[in-house]
């Protein structure tokens, strides 16, 4: 029988791995495949709109698994004002509001990165073609930033959406044949599952959504809502909740001090320095206490190729495929393929299926077994950080 050499299965491993074919535990075994290169473009603001963008970013740092090239800050205009007038939305009174510098700058400091880091327009595209070269210039470098780095890779890219998605629209439109080529997946966390419902992500930019789910582009959609609104359980949706966060307390002291700045709403000046080991976190009395709204974690997953088990003991932990015992069971996180098709204002409906398509929707079965299980799970995931 003929034999291979280490090096020729890692080769073969990786070329699997780089397809898109999910392998078995043996095989993977043999050699770790490549990091995931990966752009996040990502809603944050400090002060924060949602502490989940804070939380999500952690995850893009931490990750072993993941290769992060680009952080995009998907910046709307109207919540950089003391009391947003987006057209349509919550007329939020909790700002002014920047983009997220600062928690991405802290969190280059906590990981000791680099990763550079740009904002995307602030205004809403006027039509679905939109290339938004009128916008101005500081607002164009987000997408630049994001093209740049597709054409920089050797491999394809993977990118993550939480926001409008908006400069992933925009780069679409001025480069397609780029991000054709070298977007490998993007991971759209938007919309509601059903139709009679526009979801916050859609209201942001409903052109930007139209765009894309009317493009050739790989696309996983991980809807953050269902016809019943953004905090229903449905088995395609993402949102589960956390009953609150007192395991930040557990987590290491920078990830503590970063979260608490956050959370705090600091505006210290010496916002490095703030997050340093040796500083102490400061809570508000009530500011671990309250429930957490969640719809990030399916996203984080999957593209590390997570998994969500059980263990024998009756436990939940979110390990690599290696790290999966014969006595695990795992919970679903799937990707299913789907054909889509979107309204002009950005609601969706979708049909699985088994023919070829650029589509695939997240399924995770039953929804309240899947939040119990990561009511366990990402918090312990979260503790055992270690920058």
């Amino acid at each position: 029988m003929k034999t291979f050499s280490r090096r020729t299965l890692g080769w073969v491993v990786a070329t699997l791995w780089l397809a898109g074919v999910d392998l078995p535990a043996a095989v993977a075994a043999a050699d770790p495949p490549a990091k995931v290169p990966l752009i996040n473009v990502t809603d944050l603001y400090h002060p924060p709109q949602d502490p989940g963008d804070n939380f999500d970013l952690i995850a893009a740092y931490a990750l072993p698994e993941v290769d992060l090239r680009a952080v995009i800050l998907d910046t709307t205009g109207g919540f950089r004002k003391p009391v947003a007038d987006v057209p349509g939305m919550y007329p939020d009174p909790d700002g002014p509001r920047e983009p997220g510098f600062i928690p991405v700058t802290q969190l280059n400091f906590i990981f000791n990165r680099a990763v550079p880091c740009a904002v995307g327009p602030f205004e809403r595209m006027k039509t679905p073609e939109d290339k938004m070269l009128d916008a101005p210039r500081f607002q164009q470098q987000g997408v630049e930033l994001l093209l740049r780095t597709l054409r920089e890779s050797a491999r394809p890219v993977e990118i993550v959406s939480f926001g409008s998605a908006r400069p992933v629209a925009v780069a679409l439109n001025r480069e397609p044949r780029l991000m054709q080529r070298k977007v490998r997946r993007l991971h759209l966390c938007a919309g509601a599952s059903e139709p009679g419902f526009v979801e916050w992500n859609v209201q942001l930019d409903p052109h930007a959504f139209v765009r894309l789910m009317r493009s050739q582009l790989p696309i996983a959609l991980y809807p953050c809502a269902t016809r019943d609104g953004a905090f229903a359980y449905g088995r395609h949706n993402c949102f589960w909740q956390l009953p609150d966060l007192r395991f930040v307390e557990q987590m290491h002291p920078s990830l503590q001090a970063y979260l608490a700045y956050a959370f705090g709403r600091a505006q210290r000046a010496d916002f490095l320095r703030a997050v340093e080991s040796e500083s102490p976190a400061t809570w508000k009395p009530d500011g671990l206490a309250r429930p957490h709204n969640v719809w990030e974690t399916a996203v984080w997953l999957n593209v590390a190729r997570r998994k969500l088990v059980r263990r024998a003991d009756g436990s939940h932990r979110i390990v690599t495929a290696r790290e999966v015992r014969a006595s695990d069971l795992v919970l679903p996180n799937e990707l299913r393929p789907c054909r889509v098709a979107v309204r002009d204002n950005g609601e969706l409906s979708f049909e699985l299926t088994g023919k070829p398509t650029n589509f695939l929707i997240y399924d995770r079965g039953d929804p309240k077994r899947n939040e119990a299980a990561l009511r366990e799970a990402l918090p312990a995931w979260y503790v055992a950080i270690r920058p």
